[in-house]
């Protein structure tokens, strides 16, 4: 396993080549990777009381929770700012809702290349907002 900062010479197939593995170190990026942690060590706590010992069982659902859930700080959700578009919960589907019943995977698929121009625009202004 690499050494972060060393430089590490290795061989593929005949040919030598160098990495450098480099860790970012920043105060406010290691402050948003506590805050999700403890998001997500809470929302696990919560479940534990109802499944006890299979919490493992229950993490999926609670990482699906966190990515649809919108973020105060941008508004926007992980998930939105991924794909540009709000996740269908599977709950929803059985659901008459209008977006729904007026479905078409011809007309979603024209939707989805059109969001994929503007998914840019709204990472912009989730970063403006943080």
């Amino acid at each position: 396993m690499p050494v972060p900062g060393t430089k590490n010479t290795e061989m593929v197939s005949g040919i030598a080549y160098q990495t450098e593995v480099h860790i970012s170190s920043s105060p406010q990026s290691n402050g948003q990777v506590e805050v999700t942690n403890r998001i997500l060590v809470q929302g696990i706590k919560r479940r534990l009381d109802q499944v006890g010992e299979n919490w493992t069982k229950e993490l999926t659902s609670v990482l699906w929770a966190y990515k649809i859930t919108p973020r105060g700080s941008t508004g926007e959700s992980p998930f939105s700012l991924v794909y540009g578009t709000e996740a269908i919960i599977p709950a929803e589907l059985g659901i008459p809702s209008h977006r729904v019943m007026h479905f078409s995977e011809e007309c979603n698929s024209n939707l989805l290349k059109e969001s994929l121009d503007l998914i840019e625009e709204l990472r912009e202004k989730a970063f403006i907002r943080t």
